[in-house]
């Protein structure tokens, strides 16, 4: 019996309000509470609570047969509390089923494991405090944010005592290898390595309504026939992609739900394989190799790799920034600043600075509130510098008193920034 690992990404970032150079010093507040709730609202609505009744179904209808996973982020888990507390419960009858499996990830959906051992470890573990409290399981499998891996990230998640890690079967790292094995982590192989198939994936991620497709439209005919054209010496198809998928990436209206409903009785009736979580395909599969990954890679854009997050010099003066204040950060037991400071890390920040403009260029533009990368970075320094500012302990009445002190550091640290955008924009 060969196995298919469904899992899902479920993720939203507090996204940062239009934080003003004047509201510098002034104006603490810097997440749009308004388009937080409405966006988890309207995702809710279309996606979250909609197939989360299907998967309910599902798996009422075929019992221990049908099983996935999620992963959902701490900040994820904030607005549901916040604002989606009918969501929260929905996922907790799901793990009442005992058919899916919660993972490991980052509190923030963050890029700390790049950065700092000690900051990934704290995150990691807050967010399976978290998952242990709403949903009573203790994860045992670890997915990094938007799938990140490398040999060296994968050594610290084995050191945390996680058994296995998802990430992306990037063609660059394959090279004539199948993503349809288990791994080992290069360093330790203690840790297993599920691979992404990413071409099986992304037909229903995102080839799904394309009318331009020459596969379109996609049934669960036609797709149970791919999986059945896996060489029979293959074992697991990992089908990983965004919750979001259904309902919002792919509206309702493009039969995306009447898919998922259908696959599992497909996949039962025309195929060999069965449904696990990757747990059991841990349990149940023996690794055939190693799998070398001395860069980091990702599941995002035609490169795989961590261009959409970090390597411009927006994005990379941002992120350095920010985890400039890591040190001070401890120090503080401020909950506000803790909190924000764990709201200010999510990857979508720095998402949103990315200055691609050619395969993946729209992809990008489709998920950036902001009109443009340089806009995105602006707002976000703004708000970094107003928390720096908290960070050094300046009360509002040392601050009155120092405001021409911090106006020039400002007009200093707006000169700077300008400086860049004119660089970068250069290079576009």
């Amino acid at each position: 019996m060969r196995t298919i690992c469904f899992y899902f990404q479920v993720h939203q970032p507090f996204r940062l309000r239009r934080y003003r150079f004047f509201d510098i010093g002034n104006n603490h507040n810097y997440f749009d509470d308004f388009a937080n709730e409405s966006i988890m609202r309207k995702v809710a609505e279309k996606s979250y609570l909609p197939t989360n009744q299907v998967m309910l179904d599902l798996i009422n209808t075929y019992g221990s047969k049908f099983k996935i996973s999620y992963s959902i982020s701490g900040v994820c888990l904030d607005q549901f509390e916040m604002y989606a507390p009918d969501v929260l419960d929905s996922f907790k009858r799901l793990a009442e089923t005992g058919c899916v499996e919660f993972l490991a990830e980052t509190y923030s959906h963050s890029l700390s494991a790049l950065k700092s051992k000690d900051e990934f470890a704290n995150q990691v573990k807050a967010q399976t405090k978290k998952i242990k409290e709403h949903f009573g399981q203790t994860p045992k499998v670890f997915r990094n944010t938007e799938l990140i891996y490398s040999d060296e990230i994968g050594a610290m998640v084995a050191d945390m005592g996680y058994k296995g890690i998802l990430t992306e079967g990037a063609k660059h790292i394959l090279g004539w290898k199948s993503p349809n094995y288990l791994y080992t982590n290069a360093i330790n192989p203690k840790l297993l390595v599920l691979l992404k198939n990413f071409r099986l994936s992304d037909d229903i991620a995102f080839r799904f309504s394309n009318k331009a497709w020459a596969e379109w439209p996609l049934t669960t005919s036609k797709f149970v026939n791919w999986l059945n054209d896996v060489g029979p010496n293959e074992e697991i198809i990992n089908l990983f992609m965004d919750y979001e998928t259904f309902g919002e990436h792919q509206w309702a209206d493009t039969g995306i739900f009447e898919f998922l409903r259908d696959l599992p009785h497909r996949v039962f009736s025309e195929s060999n394989f069965s449904f696990e979580t990757p747990s059991d395909v841990i349990a149940h599969h023996q690794p055939i190799a190693p799998i070398h990954v001395p860069n980091p890679i990702s599941w995002a854009d035609e490169e795989r790799d961590l261009t959409a997050w970090l390597g411009n010099e927006l994005q990379d003066d941002a992120f350095n920034k920010l985890y400039e204040l890591i040190d001070r950060v401890k120090k503080t037991k401020d909950p506000d600043i803790q909190r924000d400071w764990k709201y200010l890390q999510t990857s979508d920040h720095f998402y949103y600075m990315c200055t691609k403009w050619f395969s993946d260029g729209d992809v990008h533009k489709y998920f950036n509130p902001f009109d443009s990368p340089y806009e995105a970075f602006i707002n976000f320094m703004n708000a970094l510098s107003d928390f720096e500012i908290r960070l050094n302990g300046k009360s509002a009445k040392k601050q009155t008193k120092e405001k021409d002190l911090s106006e020039e550091e400002l007009k200093k640290l707006i000169s700077k920034y300008q400086k860049k955008l004119k660089k970068a924009k250069a290079i576009k």
